[in-house]
């Protein structure tokens, strides 16, 4: 089979609601992330045979084909199309995989994956929402969905609870995985770790004042558990609250994937190569629980096993989300999110599954590590997964 490779990888400073990112335009926003591949790999923006996009709450300035703006938005010449894709929190991961599968199909030797979402300016939810307020039918599970499966809706915050539940999960448990989380976020944005990554942008401090948006604001340095231990849980009872969740997040990210002829006829340096994708479904009540199954997949698909793996990135949806993958999987937990994850980094949705890849490439490079596997749970219970080798 052909080889599919990895020549860029960059992503946005995470911002917070509201927060540094907030006049951005998300076709803008994604737009940056375009022409900050196009200027890091040196190739031709022309030569670009596609661009696919994440977007998940595709509604306001995400609607309208978000992908295709984010082209006419940037330096990219208006000859390349783009599509724009909904595979819930894992859209941009899917990118990826698409983009994966035309180089390697032979189809196509030049695509960029990405994705953008600023929740800031499209909260979450607001596809259904805005469509309820206008007086419409606004429930996207139909009776026969909600029969089928016993449910009167579909919520990740009830799976998140079900699984804590599930595996006997506590409290302190769950903040002390988040309290890791910022722990690790902070000491690589100390040591410099994301430097390579980052795109830097001009943005907005609380006041008002331009500044220049080059770290994750979300990382809490001086995060505690007695502080953790004070947030009340979403629902009454349960063991899930915003601390121990991920981050709503402003931000877009992305990867040049390129076919060994275009490394070639373009003298491109690769980052990394895909060994293998996977994609697996299961649950659509407790969602989040489909990582696990899918890790299983790709490591079969690949022919390797937890020992060859160097790096993890499962995303932190919910801390229950990686805590059980890391029971049913038995993988080394030092290895999983190294550098902090969602809780602490932020959630941008359709832009995590690269900003995710992203930050997994730049870490196994920087650290000589080799293969790295990447994997996050999906609204419907789905989840993708992707090892790649860094090079």
């Amino acid at each position: 089979m052909a080889e599919a490779y990895i020549v860029a990888a960059r992503r946005t400073a995470g911002a917070k609601r509201k927060g540094a990112l907030r006049d951005w335009h998300p076709a803008d926003l994604g737009a940056a992330i375009l022409d900050a591949l196009v200027a890091d790999s040196g190739v031709d923006p022309a030569a670009v045979d596609d661009v696919i996009m994440g977007c998940v709450s595709q509604a306001g300035e995400q609607a309208f084909h978000v992908a295709r703006n984010c082209v006419l938005a940037s330096s990219l010449p208006q000859s390349v199309p783009a599509v724009t894709i909904d595979r819930q929190c894992g859209s941009s991961q899917q990118a990826l995989h698409f983009a994966a599968q035309a180089v390697m199909s032979g189809t196509q030797d030049m695509v960029i994956a990405g994705g953008v979402e600023s929740m800031t300016r499209v909260p979450m939810g607001t596809p259904i929402m805005a469509v309820a307020k206008a007086g419409l039918p606004a429930d996207p599970f139909p009776k026969s969905i909600k029969d089928r499966f016993g449910v009167p809706t579909f919520s990740q915050f009830i799976g998140a609870q079900m699984i804590a539940e599930r595996y006997g999960m506590g409290r302190e448990e769950l903040d002390g995985f988040a309290l890791e989380s910022h722990r690790r976020a902070a000491a690589a944005t100390e040591a410099g770790s994301f430097a390579d990554e980052i795109l830097v942008l001009d943005g907005l401090d609380k006041e008002g004042n331009a500044i220049r948006h080059a770290h994750d604001e979300g990382i809490r340095a001086n995060a505690s558990m007695k502080g953790l231990a004070g947030l009340d849980p979403i629902t009454p009872g349960g063991v899930i609250t915003a601390g121990n969740a991920s981050q709503i997040c402003d931000g877009a990210s992305g990867v040049l994937v390129v076919s060994a002829a275009a490394l070639k006829a373009h003298g491109l340096t690769p980052l990394a190569r895909i060994d293998a994708l996977a994609v697996t479904a299961g649950d659509p009540v407790v969602m989040l629980m489909e990582p696990a199954p899918a890790t299983a997949k790709v490591l079969e698909r690949a022919g390797r096993a937890h020992a060859d793996i160097d790096h993890y990135e499962v995303n932190e949806a919910f801390a229950p989300v990686p805590l059980s993958w890391l029971e049913e999987t038995g993988a080394d937990r030092n290895k999983l999110n190294p550098r902090g994850g969602a809780i602490a980094l932020g959630h941008p949705l359709g832009a995590s599954g690269t900003k995710l890849m992203t930050t997994m490439i730049h870490a196994l490079r920087q650290n000589g590590q080799r293969f790295g596997l990447q994997t996050m749970c999906e609204g419907g219970g789905i989840a993708n997964a992707t090892i790649v080798e860094a090079l």
